[in-house]
């Protein structure tokens, strides 16, 4: 009688703990739609440019981002610090300060982030003509 009640036990902690485990997975790994290049046009030099990319999980896990870093100082990035949920939107924001930036020249700025997707680290390119 006391095996018996023993199997019992043993086979529902077992299932309980199976259950945890399908609720919380590491390294879930999900898609997203992103525009990976802003182009801010024609700016004055000095402007901060208000660079806006707009993402959409497109997968079946909740979209989270790690790391994110600008290619430069004069670039500072902001990611959404809460997860995105399958199917929902989200937006990172970027600046470039224009200051430094020669008159009458074009220039790249590159965002990196790092998310649960494959691949995980995605570029994001600003461009702009500085007058």
């Amino acid at each position: 009688m006391g095996l018996i009640k023993y199997i019992c036990l043993f086979s529902v902690v077992l299932l309980f703990s199976c259950k945890g485990e399908n609720k919380l997975e590491v390294g879930q790994k999900t898609s997203m739609k992103i525009d990976k290049i802003f182009n801010a046009g024609t700016r004055v030099k000095g402007e901060v440019i208000e660079a806006t990319f707009n993402i959409e999980n497109t997968g079946d896990y909740p979209l989270v981002f790690g790391e994110i870093k600008g290619s430069c100082s004069c670039t500072v990035a902001e990611k959404p610090e809460d997860p995105i949920l399958p199917g929902e939107k989200g937006v990172i924001l970027a600046t470039v300060d224009t200051e430094s930036f020669r008159i009458n020249s074009e220039v790249s700025k590159y965002v990196t982030l790092v998310a649960n997707t494959e691949p995980n680290r995605v570029t994001l390119r600003i461009t702009a003509q500085i007058k």
